[in-house]
């Protein structure tokens, strides 16, 4: 199988979060017929090793998607379908990168589910023995590398108030949550404010409660936090809730930042130069699973993939089969060289 067979029939099996068995299994299948051995955690994800030993190189990519089904369409030249940037094209090219074994020590590639909602996979990951180094599986195009993505704080509440006739002068849950957002901007920041530095934000919805006894609104925020900002220091921050509303239960993940010379970056590096690109360091405004296990390990890391970022979640959703091509090619390279790097012995000064 090539990577575009590969791909395929990962697409074809739809995996939205919290449904990936189907995904799972596929992505199972596909790496037993390649010569992987392969397992399925508690947590539900997909594993799939080649080699053993020391150094072990993990691929983190994740097996499910956002909500839609899209056909699954195979063109001359590109690749439709449901996952096909984010992120299955890049487990198909990790798959297609290991086809024959690293010389040196251990290729485990993990197809992480719940990535798109509560990333219980990689939170049950990060607990586990830690590997050498990370590739973490998120589309940044075939000569890209991601050496930072933003942390995360997602924030819902219901705003109430006692139901009243329209000509009362008391004010509504509408109001009441109009009047909130209101000094929510002015303690965290302007929605205006971009950039990797910056603490960013989004109105994700803004919506009534249908219910019979009480007026309500549900508001539903999301925050991108950078570098040093945790997520405990921000929601210090907000301002109090109207009376009778509590935040819904939700857990905040820092940011993470990588040095472009830590030794996954320069293997990535040299394996894009090695099939004539000129790579392109990206630090991201998303949130990825490398977020969660790269600080917890203490393991360098970065972020590869093949696919346009901009047609994450879309309904055009799809991948160049030239740049998956290049980005097995580029994955096989950097496979090579960190394996060997890592497996070198410490230099020890007399």
């Amino acid at each position: 199988m090539d990577e575009s067979e590969i791909l395929l029939e990962l697409l074809k099996a739809y995996s939205p979060s919290g449904s990936e068995t189907a995904g799972v299994d596929a992505f199972v299948a596909v790496a037993r017929r390649l010569g992987y051995a392969t397992r399925i955690d508690p947590a539900g994800n997909g594993i799939a090793s080649l080699g053993r030993g020391d150094p072990e190189i993990l691929f983190l990519g994740h097996i499910d998607t956002v909500p839609g089904e899209l056909p699954v369409r195979l063109e001359p030249d590109r690749i439709y379908g449901r996952g096909a940037c984010d992120a299955k094209g890049p487990l198909a090219a990790a798959l297609a990168a290991g086809v024959g074994g690293p010389e040196t020590g251990r290729w485990t590639i993990v197809a992480a589910v719940g990535e798109e909602t509560d990333s219980r996979g990689a939170r049950y990951l990060a607990e586990q023995p830690a590997p050498r180094a990370v590739i973490a599986g998120e589309p940044n195009r075939w000569d890209g590398i991601a050496i930072g993505y933003k942390g995360m704080l997602h924030r819902v509440v219901t705003v109430t108030a006692p139901r009243r006739h329209g000509s009362s002068p008391d004010p509504t849950a509408a109001e009441r949550a109009i009047d909130y957002l209101r000094r929510f901007e002015a303690a965290v920041g302007p929605r205006s404010a971009t950039g990797f530095r910056h603490l960013t934000w989004k109105l994700l919805g803004l919506r009534t409660d249908p219910r019979t006894d009480v007026d309500a609104v549900r508001i539903d925020l999301d925050l991108r936090l950078p570098p040093g900002v945790r997520p405990e220091t921000v929601d210090a921050r907000l301002p109090p809730l109207p009376e009778g509303s509590a935040w819904a239960p939700d857990l905040g993940i820092e940011a993470w930042e990588t040095s472009r010379t830590s030794a996954v970056v320069r293997a990535l590096d040299q394996g894009i130069r090695s099939v004539g690109g000129i790579p392109t360091l990206w630090r991201k405004g998303g949130t990825s699973d490398v977020n969660l296990v790269a600080p917890r390990w203490g393991v360098p890391a970065a972020v590869y993939g093949p696919g346009d970022p901009h047609l994450d979640h879309t309904v055009e959703e799809s991948v160049d089969r030239l740049e998956l091509g290049r980005s097995v090619a580029v994955l096989r390279a950097a496979l090579a060289r960190l394996a060997a790097e890592l497996a070198e012995p410490p230099a020890h000064s007399s």
